[in-house]
């Protein structure tokens, strides 16, 4: 299947069921992205993927004019309706619905890894930048670790092959700080710097199970919807496994989070 088409299928719809989990965990990156994005009072910001708009809230906060775009409609319903009188618009990379240089700043929090030519979505964003302007962006760390490779590895200890209609992700040698330096360099963007951003998301071991699992919610929560009632119940046993290793207070879990966010310069 092409990679842009299963895109447009996976997230169909998917807004309220990511906004109560999944944006909550990448959501911890919204301010470092702002700050590597030099948004302050006054910066005319594009957010791109604002999935529920928690990027785009944050940014007004700190004073910014923002203008926020994302592929699927019901992302940016729920955007608008989050961050009151934002300008939100459905609009799917590389094509952005803005003239050249039309901002000071563009941010994507875990954007570029959804696209299928991450090159030239990059090189649409420095379009709408200005000379001068600054582009950040964060993706994780490829292969997935942490809290985002747990569901996937009870898939597999289960003994669920990867379907053979589901793409793997283009980014997915990106996913690295070299080449992920290199290919926004290459896009056209100077002054590249990429560091590494962990983290600990903190949250009940049922709720990531219901959030990466049950939810539909990326790929490994439509693997798992299209299993039968045994098959499930044998991923979540090898869930439960995996996740004891993770323990907190609470009855809670600490699952560790690895991204790469990369700014530079137009």
């Amino acid at each position: 299947m092409d990679f842009d088409l299963y895109e447009r299928e996976l997230w169909a719809g998917r807004a309220p069921a990511y906004e109560r989990g999944f944006a909550r965990f990448t959501r911890y990156l919204a301010g470092p992205l702002l700050d590597a994005a030099g948004v302050g009072a006054g910066t005319r910001l594009l957010e791109v993927g604002t999935g529920p708009g928690f990027v785009a809230l944050e940014a007004v906060r700190r004073g910014a004019e923002v203008s926020a775009v994302d592929a699927e409609a019901s992302m940016a319903e729920a955007a608008a309706r989050n961050v009151p009188g934002l300008d939100v618009r459905v609009a799917v990379l590389p094509e952005l619905p803005f003239g050249d240089g039309a901002f000071d700043a563009v941010a994507g929090n875990f954007v570029i890894n959804h696209v299928s030519d991450p090159a030239t979505a990059i090189g649409e964003l420095r379009r709408v930048l200005r000379p001068g302007g600054r582009l950040a962006l964060s993706c994780w760390v490829m292969p997935g670790s942490g809290a985002l490779a747990i569901v996937r590895e009870a898939i597999e200890r289960a003994g669920v092959p990867w379907p053979d209609d589901i793409p793997e992700p283009p980014f997915l040698r990106y996913g690295e700080a070299t080449a992920f330096r290199r290919l926004v360099a290459e896009a056209g963007i100077a002054e590249v710097a990429v560091e590494e951003v962990t983290w600990e998301h903190v949250v009940d071991p049922e709720e990531w199970w219901e959030t990466g699992a049950l939810s539909r919610v990326g790929t490994n929560g439509v693997i798992v919807g299209r299993q039968d009632a045994e098959t499930v119940a044998r991923i979540k046993d090898a869930y439960d496994t995996i996740i004891a290793g993770y323990r907190a207070d609470g009855g809670k879990v600490a699952l560790p989070a690895h991204a790469l966010l990369a700014s530079g310069v137009r």
